[in-house]
């Protein structure tokens, strides 16, 4: 009894035992699995094993913080906006035989706060480095927008390093593990592709200048506002400005504020585009509640742009249900632009709600929705070019057509010379210009000479011949100020500002000898001839008016015709003073 009893006590103290040892064994494994082993001499890695620790009291110490329980994850984070302090324990591991030199990358420093090294060994602090980026002056360790810290490792040896990571309000970042020749490498193409994605909104901007110089619609000027708030934002953002420029984030924070303002001129876009105030007053309603939020939440972030940024996202989230409602609306009411509009809309929302997820913490760290925000403002901006360029080139088509119509309504459709109405409104103007002046201008009635007897004897198909062939003479006769017009059946009338009864008397028998020159073959191959009679006025400026001036030019034509025709009359007043003179 007493041997199995012993036997009993013997297996409790067992059990007690391992269930004691299993944790620290199961601790021991995981961190097993957290770590990076080494065991080449090129280390290009992106993406590894690591753990982090989320600091929500913001005040801990490094002494605390290396004590707490860390969660298993990989080197890419997005842990939204309730993590404004996150701590990241990468465990590296030489397995080589040789000592080799490892830099940390952390190539979206330049977003944050405040970026902390720490190097460990056997929780022994071998080196601290902070990098206070929300301060002026100069950044250890900052390459462009990038941290990068050095550190060794000997054959076989183990070490920790911690990141410290400090946010303005969404916490996302990224930490690779690069050899020395890698991380030079790294550091020479970082940010290439967000530069190309810059460069693109710079040239839609050159581009849109252009279209305001052919157009010079508002809806441009609010376009390059666009075009000009993203780029800024992208350029923060995503590092153009650090990488190239050396000018941080927090720096300039207050930049930020292009990502309200961005959308702000989206919606006015869109309202003017579609003129919504006038033809859609329910999406203009709409519109007007979201750019009222836009603008308030704006103006808060010129005082509070951390608290502001908070809670851009679901803001963001608001503009793109509305805006996307809108779009939809508009389509389904038959908006020729509608469509086209919404194909860009609906690229920009996608890639945005990609990067509003991200931001949230919600979807994974990768590139599509790390820069959601960029492709779909890319995108969009892309789309609202091409709006632009349909819409003026529709205003082109309906103001030529409206040219076209003005112009019928002035023109004579057979001889497309310009018509009597016409003509009593632009030489009203004419004369009036000539009284401030205090310069000539003469008149002239022509008529085509026994026109009834070629309607008679060829047909009124050659009658309407005659009528064109003496238009065209006419035309080829007149000077670029002159004002021509068909007045009715076949009489003509000529304008002639600058020019006094001598000198119409001259353009008048050119035009008479031209006419009487003229020879038309009929469908029957028969030759046909006429002539032209004309009576020319000097206006008399100070009385003479439109009606007046053709009167007494009338008389002239009948004097003319009176007289056997084919020939140029002055008034009589003024014949007679020609005559003394």
């Amino acid at each position: 009894m007493e041997v199995h009893n012993k036997n009993i006590t013997w297996y409790v103290i067992f059990l007690m035992v391992f269930f004691l040892t299993l944790p620290s064994a199961n601790a021991e494994t995981q961190t097993q699995k957290q770590t990076v082993n080494i065991n080449a001499s090129i280390v290009e890695l992106t993406e590894f094993p690591m753990s982090y620790y989320v600091d929500g009291s913001e005040k801990m110490l490094f002494e605390e913080v290396i004590n707490q329980q860390f969660t298993p994850s990989l080197s890419k984070l997005s842990l939204g906006t309730d993590a404004m302090i996150t701590w990241s324990k990468i465990v590296v591991r030489n397995q080589q035989d040789v000592a080799i030199k490892l830099y940390v990358h952390h190539p979206h420093a330049y977003h944050l706060k405040h970026v902390s090294f720490y190097e460990t060994q056997q929780n022994q602090l071998l080196n601290h480095i902070d990098i206070p980026l929300h301060k002026s002056g100069e950044k250890p360790l900052m390459y462009g927008g990038t941290a990068v810290y050095p550190f060794q490792l000997a054959p076989q040896e183990t070490k920790i390093i911690y990141v410290k990571n400090t946010s303005f309000s969404h916490q996302w970042y990224q930490l690779s593990l690069f050899d020395e020749q890698s991380s030079k490498q790294a550091l020479v193409g970082s940010g290439k592709y967000i530069a190309l994605l810059v460069g693109m909104m710079l040239a839609l901007m050159i581009y849109n200048f252009f279209l305001y110089i052919s157009a010079r619609k508002i809806e441009n000027i609010v376009y390059a506002f666009y075009l000009i708030s993203g780029t800024i934002w992208v350029a923060l953002s995503y590092g153009v400005a650090a990488n190239f420029f050396g000018v941080f984030s927090a720096e300039v924070f207050q930049l930020n504020s292009n990502v309200l303002s961005m959308p702000s001129f989206l919606v006015i876009f869109i309202m003017l585009i579609f003129d919504t105030r006038k033809r859609y007053p329910k999406e203009h309603f709409a519109l007007s509640l979201l750019l009222a939020l836009l603008v308030g939440m704006f103006c808060y972030s010129l005082f509070d742009i951390t608290a502001a940024l908070q809670s851009a996202s679901s803001l963001a989230a608001t503009m793109m249900i509305v805006t996307f409602g809108v779009a939809i609306s508009l389509w389904r009411k038959r908006e020729p632009l509608a469509k086209y509009f919404f194909l860009g809309h609906s690229m920009f929302i996608l890639f945005n709600m990609l990067a509003v997820f991200y931001y949230k913490g919600l979807s994974d760290f990768n590139q599509i929705n790390s820069h959601g925000v960029g492709i779909g403002i890319l995108l969009e901006a892309l789309m609202m070019a091409f709006v632009l360029s349909y819409r003026i080139k529709e205003l082109d088509r309906i103001k030529g057509k409206q040219e076209e119509l003005k112009r019928l309504a002035d023109t004579d459709p057979m001889t497309e010379l310009f018509n009597r109405r016409y003509f009593e409104k632009t030489a009203q103007q004419a004369i009036h210009e000539a009284k401030e002046n205090q310069s000539v201008i003469s008149i002239m009635v022509i008529d085509i000479d026994h026109f009834k007897t070629i309607n008679d004897n060829y047909g009124h198909s050659t009658g309407d011949e005659v009528i064109i062939s003496f238009a065209k003479l006419l035309m080829k006769h007149q000077r670029d100020i002159d004002i021509v017009c068909r007045y009715g059946g076949e009489e003509f009338l000529l304008l002639l500002p600058g020019c006094d009864n001598e000198n119409a008397c001259k353009v008048a028998e050119r035009i008479r000898q031209a006419a009487s020159e003229a020879v038309l073959t009929d469908e029957q191959q028969n030759e046909v001839t006429y002539t032209v009679s004309i009576g020319v006025h000097q206006l008399e400026l100070s009385y003479d008016t439109t009606r007046s001036a053709i009167d007494a030019a009338d008389k002239a034509l009948y004097h003319a015709k009176s007289s056997g025709r084919n020939q140029v009359q002055l008034t009589q007043a003024q014949f007679d003073i020609q005559a003394q003179a």
